[in-house]
């Protein structure tokens, strides 16, 4: 475990494990945040977050148990997201130009078959997918957590399950708003919280949510999450509305992990 907090040698040994990576990008070059914890040579876990334009805040429970497992990981802000530059671009929020994002990072932080795994969550499970795809030959292990490779069959699955199983009042109030394009109506997420968000996305009574979670929601980009994953909650619209990548999942062959629960927004 000596081995695991020695910093010798690194270059983020002054800010603590972090420091900002340069990313060439279509509109000029950006800096990310990306922050290390631990040593070892043999697994090193990159993680990916949701949204699109949430945040690494709510992994911070990795820090009361991957230590402890020896695993060195990272913290990543994607562009456009808390700590990392946030350019007005709206160019920029395309899966496309993430997964190059994500490939200049790799090689920043010097990851590489030997040792990288990728872990994404929700969005970042697509982006994870879509990584997969293009870069596998990085990849020593791949983990999709809460995430399924088709929009249009997680929109369906929301359609034809999640919504029947809700307060009918209260998802025709809900549906009403969006109707009306009212989404900043403090009564639609007053509807969603103890409704689908304490249900699907963090089953504990909302007022016990960890820290971690609440600084990440109220720090969600809405101008890169709405474009790409639209104002509803009840499934998801914006660029993502067409996304499949289920017919190509047999051409990834690294060792992969998927992650998913009864509960979960997608069906495992």
């Amino acid at each position: 475990m000596g081995d695991y907090f020695d910093n010798s040698g690194r270059d983020d040994v002054l800010g603590g494990g972090s420091k900002m990576i340069p990313i060439e990008t279509p509109k000029g070059v950006f800096k990310v945040w990306t922050k290390r914890v631990g040593n070892n040579p043999r697994i090193k876990l990159l993680l990916l977050h949701g949204g699109p334009g949430a945040t690494h805040e709510y992994f911070e429970a990795a820090d009361s148990y991957l230590p402890a497992a020896g695993v060195e990981y990272y913290y990543y802000d994607q562009l456009g997201s808390a700590y990392s530059d946030q350019p007005d671009e709206p160019d920029l929020w395309e899966i496309v130009r993430f997964v190059e994002e994500i490939e200049q990072v790799r090689a920043a932080l010097r990851l590489d078959r030997s040792n990288f795994f990728l872990l994404g969550h929700s969005w970042g499970g697509i982006l994870a997918i879509e990584y997969a795809l293009k870069y596998q030959q990085h990849l020593k292990g791949l983990i999709i957590s809460n995430m399924m490779s088709s929009v249009p069959a997680y929109n369906e699955y929301a359609e034809t399950v999640l919504m029947p199983a809700m307060d009918q009042d209260a998802l025709a109030e809900a549906k009403a708003l969006e109707a009306a394009g009212d989404y900043e109506n403090s009564r639609y997420m007053e509807i969603l919280v103890p409704h689908h968000y304490v249900e699907h996305v963090l089953r504990m009574p909302a007022d016990g949510w960890p820290d971690p979670v609440n600084r990440a929601f109220a720090r969600i980009n809405q101008s890169i999450y709405v474009p790409m994953q639209g104002p509803s909650e009840l499934g998801a619209r914006g660029k993502l509305l067409e996304w499949e990548r289920t017919a190509d999942l047999h051409t990834i062959s690294v060792p992969a992990l998927t992650i998913g629960a009864q509960h979960d927004t997608m069906d495992p």
